[in-house]
């Protein structure tokens, strides 16, 4: 999942001929990945069409121009990022986060072409948008601020349909306000008592809604934890019948490369700043105020050398939970042809999902990288910081 860039991409990524287009290089990425997980191929064209439709005019930008806005969906501004999601007995599931309105100049047309792509590609399917429609007052504002203003997540399915979820910026009326406007938008769609449900942190990342055909459709919740230690992380969880303290730890540990399996622990040579952890707290019913998911989110990326670090970590964490690792090795080789050991952030985040009445889920988000690669850490002194 994005959130909090530290480092921008830098010169030395991928050089193309002017003829390969962004919609291009992301649908064949794309088509490639349904493969990997089973999906057909008349799905991976249906979904690789829906993905470039979304994307608008930027789809048919080439990619020896820059990207067509900066967008903080990834290090290198492609607005686009895949993930694949992993339970026991079953092949993972695949999902592609994008910016439909990435093509647009200024935020509050970002939001409007993203909310109008949204509804369009909805009403295709059949999805009801009232509960979007109901806060749009509150997150697509006349002049929003923030540093997003729509995604849209797309959870891939056999038969062309996909699950839809819709992301939102807390901050769109002024940092100050995301608290508030967190809280107002909870108590919109009945959830009067969550917003007192929610773990210390120290910033409202995005607010989130599942649209279309959820069996228990989700009103989600993501926080920034800056600095935060694994005992810190096994303490997040305010979900009824969730992780133990242990196991939340452990995962942090893991994903952070602080278990001591690796050289170093794998994090001396990480990028000095790096994004908070992040956590998501789901809700699904109004009558307990509690979350019925949580999920912990690790950006591996800036605590990992080279992306072979963060491959070992994934392996390791899917090893755990009893999870075969080679979809994911897989999908590495599904969306570059360049070693592991040459960057850093082609695995962005790893999380693990809980949710009442589920299995645990090992996620893991995958960079496209159209524009550029970030070297391997300590190659290249680390730029300035920058909020994602």
């Amino acid at each position: 999942m994005a959130g909090e860039p530290v480092t921008a991409a830098r010169p030395g990524g991928p050089r193309r001929s002017g003829t390969e287009t962004l919609g291009g290089h992301t649908s064949r990425q794309l088509r490639n990945l349904c493969e990997i997980v089973g999906l057909t191929a008349h799905d991976g064209e249906v979904y690789a069409r829906t993905l470039t439709e979304m994307l608008g005019a930027a789809a048919e930008r080439p990619l020896d121009l820059p990207p067509p806005n900066p967008t903080f969906l990834s290090d290198d501004h492609t607005p686009v990022e895949f993930s694949l999601s992993f339970v026991p007995g079953a092949a993972p599931t695949l999902r592609v986060l994008l910016e439909p309105g990435c093509a647009a100049g200024g935020l509050a047309r970002n939001g409007r072409l993203g909310l109008r792509a949204v509804r369009e590609t909805t009403a295709r399917w059949g999805f009801a948008t009232d509960r979007l429609d109901e806060l749009e007052d509150l997150f697509l504002p006349p002049s929003p601020e923030g540093p997003l203003a729509l995604w849209c997540a797309l959870e891939l399915r056999p038969g062309g349909v996909p699950k839809v979820k819709v992301y939102l910026n807390p901050a769109a009326g002024g940092q100050k306000r995301a608290a508030a406007t967190v809280g107002e938008a909870l108590r919109r769609l009945g959830h009067r008592d969550a917003f007192a449900a929610l773990p210390p942190h120290d910033r409202h990342l995005f607010f989130a809604l599942d649209l279309g055909d959820w069996a228990e459709p989700r009103v989600k919740v993501y926080l920034a934890h800056q600095d935060l230690s694994a005992a810190e992380a096994g303490a997040l969880s305010r979900m009824e019948g969730g992780p133990l303290a242990a196991e939340s730890e452990e995962f942090f540990r893991i994903a952070s490369g602080q278990d001591g399996d690796e050289e170093g622990g794998g994090t001396a040579s990480a990028p000095v700043v790096r994004r908070p952890v992040q956590s998501c707290h789901a809700f699904t019913e109004t009558a307990s105020g509690l979350p019925s998911g949580f999920t912990l989110y690790v950006p591996v990326r800036d605590y990992a050398r080279h992306d072979g670090d963060a491959l070992t970590r994934a392996t390791a964490l899917l090893g755990r939970y009893g999870q075969d690792p080679a979809p994911l090795l897989g999908a590495v080789s599904a969306v570059t042809d360049r070693s592991p050991e040459d960057g850093v952030g082609l695995v962005a985040y790893l999380a693990l999902a809980h949710q009442q009445g589920q299995p645990p889920r090992v996620t893991a988000y995958v960079s496209s990288e159209a524009y550029e690669v970030r070297p391997p850490a300590g190659l290249l002194p680390a730029e300035p910081a920058t909020v994602r």
